[in-house]
């Protein structure tokens, strides 16, 4: 019966993992990698090696921290964001994903940086230029980190089989 619920729990993490990758409230990765120790716990600690899982879990960890701040930055600093930018950005992913469920969050994200940056007082085409920047970034991280949650998938159904 524990068996059973720690799949269940594993599965459940990874589907939450998967959602974390568009929801920006959510850490995929780290929430997907807990799927490993359910698995693991669940097949008594015979499906990976402590040194894949101190592995796996340093990159959920290095790809919620580094991507969710760090690529996204990178990406909306190359074409000139704002701090007002930046803020705008998280504030328009937030609340698009709320509005305009799935697609909000890049609508959001690049909206949301568009109009910080023209209140900043950039001008149009700048302004939107640093939108497009802030979108490109967020789909890199968010494509960077669906394919972790994959791998995980792939080594959770592995586990399981």
């Amino acid at each position: 019966m524990v068996t059973v619920f720690l799949i269940i729990i594993g599965f459940l993490s990874i589907l939450i993992g998967i959602a974390g990758c568009f929801l920006p409230v959510i850490p995929g990765p780290v929430v997907a990698y807990l799927s490993l120790i359910f698995i693991d716990l669940a097949k008594g600690g015979q499906s990976f090696s402590l040194i894949f899982l101190l592995i796996m879990g340093t990159v959920a960890l290095l790809l919620s921290i580094l991507l969710d701040y760090l690529v996204s930055m990178a990406g909306a600093k190359k074409y000139g964001a704002s701090r007002a930018g930046l803020w705008g950005s998280v504030a328009g992913m937030i609340i698009g994903v709320f509005f305009f469920p799935p697609l909000g969050i890049f609508i959001g994200a690049l909206m949301g940086g568009v109009i910080c940056e023209l209140f900043a007082g950039k001008k149009t085409e700048d302004a939107i230029r640093v939108g497009w920047g802030i979108f490109v970034g967020n789909l890199a991280g968010i494509v960077i980190k669906f394919a972790y949650c994959l791998m995980i998938l792939f080594f959770f159904v592995k586990a399981l089989l």
